[in-house]
């Protein structure tokens, strides 16, 4: 057995030194298993000198023995780069192996054409997991390229292929669910949130890169340690997400798993990117959900799905939160009207203010409610004038056109639109001259200061960030699923870590 249920680190660097310092920071993040690319150096010479250096690297003394390594040396035509031949791969790989490296990987494409008695003679010193990969989708018959790996008589066996829904992914990972001895990889950006939950799922291994992403949808060392804690999965760990396309930027997963840390829950809390929202809904039940925020740009969509809905949420006509229940019954609920006035209400009276929000959709409608119901009047103005007639009418407000913005004095500007968000930083909805009011508030959180908020800021004008309405609508989240008080400063701590961090897009 490779490792019981472990995250793999993957070494993957251009020369000699890359390697070395990539495999240093996998042994200083505690890495169980890490895997060698050898294939990703630049060259043979860069491949030779790494490997002279990593035997010293495993003496006796050295903290890299407590890590069980795999030396990989993928060829071009099974989705690696090396360009040499079997036998130039082979022996690679078995100086790789007295260099100290447990396993060797080694695919389908290169088992086929060689005896085992070569395959013994040059590896036989080390336990080989035999595998097959599947850039461009799921093989037609699963079950039988793993006969055909279960029959090269290897220690492990991986299957890795694309999945372009969470259904494939599911059916990836069932396999290694019910065999021992089985690494199962979904790739591609729709299966995600299942490299996080392959090893509650019962692979063997999850890859994770120290710094260089090796296959589509990969998840960092760090997040997979340190934001999902992984390792620490098992099977009555309870699944929360965020649904949304895109959710890349969404700092919710660190908000929510510190909550859940802090509190002592057995939960984690991922990214679903979600397109097809029928896909997603299928996959409730069998990943054992329990519970889901909803973003865009599904907040309207997902209430088809629904069993049941909250007053307020229903009033609004737009759903951030869902509660799974009892036989996969779908409860909906929008707790971003409790953000909008706990971001708003200490500022001003909001009873008789007049407040303009730009947009119409899930968020604007959310915002429209709850400055309805605190008592402010309203006006819409929305690329989509007829939805933001719709919305107007429904909260007795009024739709105003772009043009007439800046005629008119508001108490406060609400920009309920993506415009701003990340990776977009440089835009904004409206110019200086529109900025008559004596409030700005973005329900945009990345960037923590949009463009439109430092507009008003150099105006003179009050501003307030969307990170208000996120941390206070993801407490009212945690407190719903959950039914305990929200860790509220451990929250706000965590996303403002997150605004803080680097930006990844996986």
């Amino acid at each position: 057995m490779i490792g019981e249920h472990n995250i793999c680190a993957v070494v993957a660097g251009r020369d000699a030194r890359a390697m070395r310092r990539q495999l240093e920071g996998a042994l200083v993040a505690r890495s169980r298993v890490i895997e060698l690319r050898l294939d990703w150096l630049g060259n043979e010479r860069e491949m030779g000198r790494f490997l002279r250096a990593l035997a010293p690297h495993l003496g006796p003394s050295r903290p890299a023995r407590r890590a069980t390594l795999i030396a990989t040396c993928r060829r071009v035509v099974a989705g690696g780069n090396f360009r040499g031949s079997i036998a130039s791969q082979l022996a690679y790989l078995a100086e790789a192996v007295r260099a100290g490296c447990e396993w060797y990987d080694l695919e389908i494409e290169s088992i086929r054409p060689c005896p085992r008695e070569l395959l013994d003679a040059l590896l036989g010193e080390g336990r080989r997991l035999a595998s097959a990969h599947f850039f461009h989708g799921m093989p037609r018959d699963l079950r039988a390229v793993y006969r055909e790996l279960r029959r090269t008589r290897s220690a492990a066996v991986k299957l890795a292929a694309r999945c372009d829904s969470l259904a494939d992914g599911r059916r990836l990972l069932s396999l290694a669910r019910r065999k021992p001895n089985v690494v199962a990889i979904p790739m591609g950006d729709v299966v995600l949130p299942l490299r996080v939950l392959a090893l509650r799922e019962g692979s063997a291994l999850s890859y994770a890169p120290v710094e260089t992403p090796t296959a589509p949808g990969q998840v960092s060392l760090e997040e997979m340690k340190n934001l999902y804690r992984a390792e620490r999965l098992n099977r009555r760990t309870g699944v929360y997400g965020i649904v949304g396309h895109p959710v890349a930027h969404s700092l919710s997963p660190a908000m929510q798993n510190a909550a859940f840390e802090t509190s002592r829950i057995n939960s984690v809390y991922v990214r679903f990117p979600v397109r097809d929202l029928d896909d997603f809904v299928r996959a409730i039940v069998p990943m054992g959900i329990r519970g889901f925020s909803v973003t865009l740009p599904h907040k309207q969509a997902i209430l088809r799905h629904l069993d049941g809905c909250d007053r307020l949420a229903a009033s609004i006509g737009a759903v951030n939160t869902v509660v799974v229940r009892g036989g996969g019954r779908l409860y909906g609920y929008n707790t971003d009207y409790v953000g909008v006035l706990r971001a708003l209400g200490p500022r001003l009276p909001l009873r008789g203010a007049r407040v303009l929000i730009l947009g119409a959709g899930g968020a604007a409608r959310a915002v429209a409610f709850a400055l309805t119901w605190a008592g402010a009047f309203v006006s819409i103005c929305a690329r989509r004038a007829n939805r933001g007639r719709q919305l107007a009418q429904a909260v007795r407000g009024e739709a105003i056109e772009r043009a007439g913005i800046r005629r008119r004095f508001f108490d406060v500007i609400v920009n309920s639109t993506p415009v701003g968000m990340y990776p977009q930083v440089s835009d904004s909805p409206l110019e200086a001259r529109d900025l008559n009011c004596r409030l700005v508030f973005d329900t945009i959180y990345r960037p923590r200061a949009t463009k439109l908020l430092e507009i008003a800021a150099r105006r003179g004008i009050g501003t307030v960030s969307g990170l208000e309405m996120f941390v206070a609508q993801g407490a009212a989240q945690f407190e719903i699923w959950t039914g305990r008080r929200a860790p509220v400063q451990v929250m706000r701590r965590a996303a403002l870590r997150g605004l803080a961090g680097p930006f990844r897009s996986s």
